[in-house]
C-alpha cells in the first residue's frame, strides 16, 4: 500500500464511483479500477459494495478511510513545511458561506490570483456546519462562516462583522406584520434560525414559519415576489435594494451583529499559502473600518 493507492481510494470513496474518481484525479478509468481491485487483494477484504448505483464502502473500507484521510493530511502537512519561507504556492481548497463568497471572498481571490499565481484555487458554498465538518475532515483547508465557533478541532479567527437586515418584497411594510409571513432560508437549521427565533419571540411571534430555498438569487427572487421574507446580511441584499426590487429594513441592537469569520483544522499546518489568505482578508476588513 502506497499514497497512490490511498489517494486513489479515498477519491473512490468520495465521489462514490470510479468514473467520477478518474476525472477527479484525471486518470485513466481503467487505471483505477485496477488500483482499487489490488488494494482490495492485497488487503484480503472488500473496500466497496458495489451496485447500479455506484460504489458505497464497506466497514472495512469505512475504517481504512478515517486512517487514509489522516496519512495524505500528514503528508500534505511534510509537503506544506517545506515550503515555509518560500512564496505561496501548491493548492488551497476552500468554502465560504453563499452571502460571505458573493460579497467578500471573490474579490479578495481575484487579488490572491495576481499575488500569488503559483497557488492552485478551488472554492466551494455551503452552510456553516457542512463547511465545519468538510474542515474537520480535512476535505478543505479553511471556511469563511458564521460565527463564532467553539470546537476542539478547529481554529477560529473572527474576520467581519455583518449587519443582519429583514427584506421584504417593494413598498411601504409594518415590521410587525412582515414577521407573520413566511421566512425564506437557505435551509431548516441554518445559522440565522436561532437568530431569528429570538428576535421573532421577542416581537411576540412565538411560531416561525419557515421556507427552505436553495441559494441567495433564490431567496432573493422569492422576496421580490411576495412569498415571504428573509434575515440576510446588509451587504448581500445592497445591490437588489438600490434597483428597487426590495425593502430592507434595520433590525434592533440585539439582532442585529452577524459575525463572520474563518476556520481551519487545530491539527492543519498553515501554509504560507493559507496564511497569505487570511492576512489578505484581515486587510481588507481593518481597510473597511
Amino acid at each position: 500500500m502506497d499514497a497512490g493507492d490511498l489517494k486513489i481510494f479515498q477519491a473512490v470513496a468520495r465521489e462514490g464511483s470510479i468514473s467520477k474518481a478518474a476525472l477527479a484525479l484525471n486518470y485513466v478509468q481503467s487505471n483505477v479500477t485496477t488500483r482499487i481491485k489490488q488494494l482490495e487483494d492485497q488487503l484480503q477484504v472488500p473496500l466497496f459494495h458495489r451496485s447500479n448505483r455506484g460504489m458505497s464502502l464497506t466497514p472495512a473500507g469505512e475504517n481504512l478511510l478515517g486512517y487514509a484521510d489522516k496519512i495524505l493530511h500528514l503528508l500534505y502537512e511534510a509537503e506544506q513545511a517545506t515550503q515555509n519561507g518560500s512564496p505561496p504556492a501548491g493548492m488551497i481548497r476552500l468554502g465560504a458561506i453563499e452571502t460571505a463568497a458573493s460579497s467578500f471572498l471573490t474579490p479578495i481571490l481575484a487579488k490572491y490570483r495576481l499575488d500569488y499565481p503559483e497557488v492552485q484555487q478551488s472554492l466551494i458554498t455551503g452552510g456553516t456546519h457542512e463547511l465545519n465538518q468538510k474542515v474537520i475532515q480535512h476535505e478543505l483547508h479553511g471556511a469563511l462562516i458564521y460565527g463564532p465557533v467553539d470546537h476542539p478541532e478547529l481554529s477560529y479567527i473572527r474576520v467581519y462583522d455583518e449587519e443582519l437586515v429583514l427584506i421584504a418584497e417593494l413598498g411601504t411594510h409594518e415590521m410587525h406584520d412582515l414577521l407573520r409571513r413566511p421566512m425564506l432560508f437557505f435551509e431548516v437549521g441554518c445559522t440565522h434560525r436561532d437568530q431569528a427565533e429570538a428576535f421573532l419571540k421577542d416581537q411576540g411571534v412565538h411560531t416561525l414559519n419557515v421556507t427552505e430555498y436553495g441559494t441567495l438569487h433564490t431567496i432573493m427572487n422569492g422576496v421580490s415576489a411576495g412569498l415571504g421574507v428573509s434575515l440576510l446580511p446588509r451587504s448581500s441584499v445592497s445591490k437588489a435594494e438600490h434597483r428597487g426590487e426590495v425593502t430592507v429594513l434595520s433590525l434592533p441592537d440585539p439582532y442585529r451583529r452577524l459575525e463572520v469569520g474563518f476556520v481551519y483544522s487545530r491539527s492543519e499546518h498553515l501554509s504560507g499559502a493559507l496564511d497569505a489568505l487570511v492576512q489578505m482578508m484581515m486587510k481588507k476588513e481593518s481597510e473597511q473600518q
